[in-house]
């Protein structure tokens, strides 16, 4: 198979990428932080998302035993709101099924915990779509730094030079550049353009619909 015809690894972050999960994310938040006088607001919690949980907490929290107290109030919530508040972004499932057509591996990189990160799948009709998936769990380091993407590749096989990492945060962004691949900013998550322009994405989205083209370009 020559270079220019080999299919493209389609990697994806999770929350606020392929799943609208951004408002469950801070009705956890608020409940964990419900009954504490110093708790983070919208947008200092929006700004760690993609980050792993215990990372987030740790700055609000008093060590370690306090950070893992906050962790199962927070996944408490999740554990009975998650269905209520997660459903797939447009063009989510097509695009997902063409990429199935078109013999394209993909793979979901999250820091999102292995059980939740299954079962928003299953919930939103994806449980079947990814050859890889990349949890907070497998990795001693996180987006941004790389080590998530490149997991990622070695399970579907792929080179940073045939693939692209689709995400909504700047974390995102950052990992798959120190990782070589191509990056693709979703505009449609909690982060704005500004937001995301520094981290210096190679193409922007405004729709998951808008993938496709982005994908059949690369694999010229």
């Amino acid at each position: 198979m020559s270079t220019s015809s080999r299919p493209i690894a389609l990697l994806f972050d999770l929350d606020g990428t392929l799943i609208d999960s951004i408002g469950l994310l801070l009705e956890c938040m608020q409940y964990a932080f419900a009954e504490r006088a110093r708790r983070p607001g919208t947008a200092e919690w929006v700004a760690g998302i993609g980050t792993p949980l215990r990372t987030q907490l740790a700055e609000w929290c008093e060590g370690p035993d306090d950070v893992e107290a906050m962790v199962a109030r927070y996944r408490d919530y999740q554990d009975l709101h998650l269905e209520r508040l997660t459903s797939p972004f447009p063009a989510v499932l097509d695009t997902l099924a063409w990429a199935r057509r078109e013999g394209h591996p993909t793979a979901i990189v999250t820091s999102k915990g292995q059980g939740m990160t299954w079962r928003s799948l299953q919930h939103v009709g994806l449980g079947e779509a990814f050859d890889a998936v990349v949890t907070f769990e497998e990795t001693t380091r996180h987006k941004p730094l790389p080590d998530p993407v490149f997991l990622a590749l070695e399970r579907l096989g792929a080179t940073p030079d045939r693939a692209i990492f689709v995400g909504d945060s700047p974390h995102d962004m950052h990992a798959g550049r120190a990782a070589g691949v191509t990056t693709a900013a979703a505009l449609w998550g909690p982060f704005s353009r500004d937001e995301l322009a520094p981290a210096a994405p190679d193409h922007w989205l405004t729709d998951m619909g808008q993938l496709p083209e982005i994908v059949v370009g690369l694999r010229r």
